[in-house]
């Protein structure tokens, strides 16, 4: 495929498509094994980390980091750090983090809002 634009050209050639995935087959009749839920969704402890202790280590990252920011704001105020930009790019990167968890808690209220509004 070529495309040109007066005074650029442009040849690129497309990427061949993926192989479309077979499409799953449910008998009719079939009964879920044990173990299993609705749709046959394993019930159970997954393998990965659970929602609290993932949201427990992000809180104790955005702690670190703030409690970062603090110290190099000391450091600076009393003229034991040398380059403040340290400082500068400390705070604004704490700072982010506390704006990403406002709005993760934001969106998270607003869902549980929605939830709660739905007619059983």
């Amino acid at each position: 495929m070529t495309f040109s634009i007066p005074g650029v050209s442009l040849s690129a050639s497309l990427p061949p498509l993926p192989p479309t995935p077979p499409s799953p087959s449910i008998s009719p009749g079939a009964i879920p094994s044990e173990g299993t839920g609705v749709g046959g969704a394993v019930t159970g402890a997954g393998t990965g980390t659970d929602f609290g202790s993932s949201l427990a280590s992000a809180m104790d990252k955005l702690g670190a980091l703030q409690q970062n920011s603090d110290a190099l704001a000391t450091k600076v105020a009393t003229g034991e750090l040398k380059n403040p930009h340290e400082y500068l790019m400390a705070a604004q990167e704490a700072s982010i983090a506390t704006q990403t968890a406002v709005a993760v808690r934001n969106k998270a209220l607003e869902a549980f809002s929605e939830i709660m509004r739905m007619q059983l």
